[in-house]
């Protein structure tokens, strides 16, 4: 009988986040699936788990996916750990677990710490409805397109960044969605941790002067839908109402419909829309 992959989340940062039950699995199981066995081996000596550890990490994540597949087929259980945090989420654990379910094995989620989330409900910013980026792509065609789908993007955004490129990705961000509101999380979890809600605008002129410090993550406010409305408000203001109403008279539209077309696409009035085509 084939054993079972537990993915278990680990503390980012403070070790009393660590559940009781990610403990008790971690003891449990046969092996250890590690991003970084080195950073990993001061967690289970902390919690006392003796279980033997193996890599695991983004440059042998398919080999060694297949290779920890085989040993569940053969009936071991394996518990995939992240160096910190959920793994699974911009991880090799996304791998393993799409073979797991290729070859038929069961996949159990452990919860606990996970930063993108814990950034967002401290934010300030929006939870109902949320985008989650990880890092921006660092190929510069790529990040340009990534960018350019961010600008339109009306949930909020959840972006990882790293503290020496901080500054950059402010400017980008900045230039390309314009001055949002965006709080700036560092060190969650952490002795310094900050929450610091502002605009993409403040936070850049800040780092601009002072040296960041500490893994961040950007929570981004999303266009709004009033800014959509205006921005398609604006495409018209090129062209006349009676302009526009032929438009659509020009399309067989009959005028009374038209006219309501017109008031909807520029925000104004059926009377405005009347008062201009008499």
């Amino acid at each position: 009988m084939a054993g079972t992959l537990y993915l278990i989340a680990t503390p980012i940062g403070n070790l009393e986040d660590m559940t009781y039950r990610a403990v008790r699995l971690l003891g449990e199981v046969d092996l250890i699936a590690a991003e970084d066995t080195r950073n990993s081996i001061k967690l289970l000596n902390h919690f006392d788990i003796k279980t033997p550890m193996t890599s695991y990490h983004e440059h042998n994540k398919y080999e060694k996916a297949q290779v920890l597949v085989g040993k569940l087929l053969e009936g071991m259980n394996i518990a995939v750990i992240t160096d910190a945090g959920t793994p699974g989420i911009s991880d090799p654990g996304e791998e393993i677990t799409k073979q797991c379910y290729e070859a038929g094995i069961k996949v159990v989620p452990v919860p606990g710490a996970c930063a993108a989330v814990n950034a967002l409900i401290a934010s300030g910013q929006a939870t109902r409805r949320f985008a989650f980026e990880a890092f921006l792509p660092m190929d510069k065609k790529e990040r340009q397109a990534v960018l350019a789908e961010l600008a339109r993007e009306t949930r909020t955004m959840v972006v990882y960044e790293a503290p020496h490129r901080l500054k950059k990705t402010l400017q980008e961000l900045l230039g390309v969605l314009g001055n949002r509101s965006v709080t700036v999380c560092r060190e969650i979890t952490k002795k310094h941790e900050t929450f610091w809600k502002t605009t993409l605008q403040e936070a850049s002129d800040f780092y601009a002067q002072e040296e960041p410090k500490g893994e961040c993550i950007l929570v981004i406010e999303g266009l709004s839908r009033e800014a959509i409305e205006k921005e398609a408000q604006q495409k018209w203001e090129a062209m006349g109402i009676e302009e526009h109403l032929q438009m659509y008279l020009d399309q067989g539209i009959d005028k009374k419909e038209a006219m309501k077309l017109v008031a909807k696409d520029r925000g104004i009035s059926k009377r405005d829309v009347y008062a201009a085509s008499i």
